[in-house]
Formats: structure tokens, C-alpha cells, sequence
């Protein structure tokens, strides 16, 4: 599996901050969160659940949210469930088994962040890069009453069966499918294949893709905010 890129997005050092914006790295769960600039204890955010592309870990909040939005979100990051191998990161699967522990990790990282900032608990959005992108595609279809929306960056479709066994309730939920015309991990007749089985299913499905191949770009990321803010100003 190739260790995740972040082309044309200024690589962020650890010990850099905002004025304002607060990374917190939780050991004992483990995730990263993120308070934004200018945070108003009295005002119920929308939460960026980030799933991490292979080979990366939690930190890989603190390359994104400069890109996505500093402002508008608290943001909090699991970390994988397996080491990647060779390398010092981590990866998401989407067999049963890894799945279940996602969703886990998931529901610890949103217990940690609401107890650090004030939430709001109907407005949760999942957003991965990759394998990240699957298991929050994965986690939105099978639990489609917890989450608000879910997009995945260069991510496939989950393919346990199952994974439309909610299809009528997943259909309130939101999806942001993105692909890269040239990419090799999510290839367009893969892509092809998946709009097909999520049309066909008549689920909320918003699709964009890149004149690239398997990177993460700064106008993903803005196209990401762009949707995120559709759906939080969205009419209940």
C-alpha cells in the first residue's frame, strides 16, 4: 500500500500552532483533536471526524485542517487499526474485524473531543483519504442514524456485504465520493462500478473528480470544507 501523499499542501512541523487553534494528541485513546481559532464555548460546533490515509497516523489533522478550515469545525482523528507495513504509520481495513475496532476508535475519539469542546452531536461528519475515505463511506452506511454525512478523498466503497443492508435510512445521509482521473488505487472503473451500486441505490451522492492520480491536494481539501458547510447550513 502506498504511504499517503499531501502534494501542493505545506508540510506542517509538529510544534507549529495558530493563534487561537489547539492540537491536542491523546496517547491513551489514541487521536488527535483540534479546537479552532476563535472558539465560542457557547456555540455547538459540527465535527470533522478524520480518518487518516495509509501510512500516516492521527497527526495527519494538523497537515489538513490549515487547508480545510481553522475556523469551522472542532476536528478529532483516530488512529489506524494495524501498522502499515514497513513504515511507522498506520492503515484502515475494511474486513469485519477491523471494522468493528474502527467504529470503536471512532466513538472514543468523539467522547474525547466532547468533553474538551462544546459539540454538536447531530452534526458529525466522517472524511477519510483512501482507506480512510472506505471506512468512513463503511461507518455512515451502517450507522447512518449517528452520522450527518461522510466523504471519502480517493476512496473506494467498503466491500463487505452488508454495507447497504441499512440502505433506507443511509439515504438521509450525505456522501462526497472524489476520485482522481489517473489514479491507481481508486482506478475509473472501479469508480464506475461504485457510482453504479450508489445510484442504484438512490443514496444522497455528491461526485468530483481531479485531473490527477493518488494525491491529496489543497483543493480537495477546499472542495471538502465547501460540502462540509453545505451540509451544516443544510435545512434540518
Amino acid at each position: 500500500m502506498d504511504r499517503w501523499k499531501l502534494s501542493a499542501v505545506p508540510s506542517w512541523e509538529v510544534g507549529k500552532s495558530f493563534p487561537d487553534a489547539q492540537f491536542l494528541q491523546e496517547e491513551s485513546a489514541p487521536c488527535a483533536l483540534f479546537g479552532p481559532m476563535g472558539y465560542e464555548p457557547d456555540y455547538a460546533y459540527p465535527v470533522l471526524v478524520w480518518l487518516h490515509g495509509p501510512g500516516a497516523d492521527e497527526l495527519q489533522l494538523r497537515q489538513i485542517m490549515p487547508q480545510v478550515s481553522l475556523r469551522n469545525y472542532v476536528a478529532v482523528a483516530p488512529r489506524g487499526t494495524r501498522r502499515a507495513s514497513g513504515t511507522e504509520g498506520f492503515c484502515w481495513f475494511d474486513d469485519p474485524v477491523d471494522l468493528d475496532l474502527a467504529a470503536l476508535r471512532v466513538q472514543e475519539a468523539l467522547e474525547l473531543a466532547a468533553q474538551q469542546y462544546h459539540i454538536n452531536p447531530q452534526k458529525i461528519f466522517l472524511a477519510g483519504w483512501q482507506a480512510g475515505g472506505t471506512v468512513a463511506l463503511w461507518l455512515a452506511l451502517t450507522q447512518p442514524e449517528r452520522f450527518a454525512g461522510a466523504a471519502s478523498l480517493g476512496g473506494a466503497v467498503p466491500r463487505p456485504q452488508g454495507v447497504l443492508r441499512r440502505w433506507h435510512q443511509a439515504r438521509r445521509v450525505p456522501l462526497l465520493l472524489t476520485c482522481g482521473r489517473f489514479s491507481r488505487h481508486f482506478p475509473p472503473t472501479q469508480v464506475r462500478e461504485n457510482l453504479r451500486l450508489l445510484f442504484c441505490a438512490g443514496l444522497d451522492l455528491t461526485v468530483r473528480e481531479y485531473p490527477w492520480g493518488d494525491e491529496l491536494r489543497e483543493e480537495m481539501l477546499q472542495d471538502l470544507n465547501s460540502w462540509l458547510m453545505e451540509q451544516v447550513n443544510r435545512p434540518a
